[in-house]
């Protein structure tokens, strides 16, 4: 068996069928007795995705070496000219969330594992990923946490070695039966009603679901019947969009970390949405210069009662 594809250099034997024969030499100190060449049958793909595999190390190493050679001018830069660069990556990851003075709540549930197919569970765990790197690299992390974790989801995570240890808090149980019902906002785009401030007093969930709008509207289905507030991010009333109003997990958490951060929501949709949407912004709106955060608002009038953010998110 071949242990270790970066060591091993495959030499083609026979071109002439579909699975290929070669040769390959393989460096192995606890087999010394045994011939150093093995015969493996690989077929034209998987030597195909060893080339390719090869190229993108090589790229790899010279695209670190470029980055670094450039964060290396940009300090040397920033020192001659006094300019404050802000706070180190090292600083940055010493800040916890438990040290954090951001106490709004963010939680991804993930009980929608039986709907998705495994690779769209590979996407929900990178989406996820991106949210945690995003939340240890802010000055001030959010209180970010994984609901209903486990089964299938669980299972590609563990693929994570060491995740257990991250600054994220896993609960393997329903957020309802984690936090406060009346607390509970579900963000979803089919909601009607538009968080205008976010309340560092709620908890907000994001529904974890890559489906490719097979599920459309579930999430805001089951915060009606669980009887939590649901509603949506401001995207209409700062942006104009020909795309499609739906996002990603990450970009829902990293709008609303940014929120947090201070910037206006017509600010943070901007840095946070890709190019391919297109958002150019509403230019009238006076609410335009809102922050988007309010520590004593609270998420929504009796009235509108079980009608408040449900997370954006896109089936892709």
């Amino acid at each position: 068996m071949v242990n270790n594809i970066e060591d091993c250099t495959p030499i083609i034997e026979n071109t002439t069928n579909q699975d290929i024969t070669v040769s390959i030499p393989c460096n192995d100190d606890n087999q010394q007795s045994q011939d150093v060449n093995k015969d493996v049958t690989l077929t034209k793909r998987q030597l195909k995705k060893i080339k390719k595999r090869e190229q993108w190390l090589e790229r790899k190493g010279e695209k670190r070496k470029k980055e670094r050679a450039k964060a290396k001018e940009r300090k040397a830069y920033a020192k001659a000219n006094n300019i404050d660069l802000g706070p180190s990556r090292k600083q940055l990851k010493s800040c916890t969330m438990a040290d954090s003075p951001c106490k709004l709540n963010v939680t991804i549930d993930c009980s929608f594992d039986e709907l998705m197919i495994s690779k769209d569970i590979g996407k929900l765990i990178k989406q996820t990923l991106r949210c945690y790197s995003l939340n240890r690299r802010a000055v001030a992390p959010v209180q970010f946490s994984l609901s209903n974790f486990q089964g299938l989801t669980l299972a590609e995570m563990s693929k994570h070695n060491g995740y257990e240890n991250w600054d994220v808090k896993f609960h393997s149980q329903n957020y309802l039966d984690i936090f406060p019902k009346d607390k509970i906002v579900y963000l979803t785009s089919e909601s009607n009603n538009v968080i205008e401030k976010l309340d560092h007093d709620s908890i907000y969930v994001i529904g974890g679901l890559v489906d490719h709008n097979s599920q459309k509207g579930l999430c805001h289905k089951l915060a009606v019947e669980n009887g939590v507030k649901h509603g949506r991010l401001p995207l209409d009333h700062y942006l104009q969009m020909k795309a499609r109003k739906v996002l990603t997990i990450d970009h829902v958490f990293e709008i609303i970390l940014r929120v947090t951060e201070g910037k206006s929501w017509q600010e943070a949709f901007l840095q946070v949405l890709p190019e391919r949407k297109n958002a150019k912004p509403v230019v009238e709106n006076s609410q335009t210069v809102d922050s988007g955060t309010d520590e004593s608002q609270k998420s929504q009038s009796d009235e509108e009662g079980k009608d408040m953010p449900t997370s954006e998110v896109e089936k892709s």
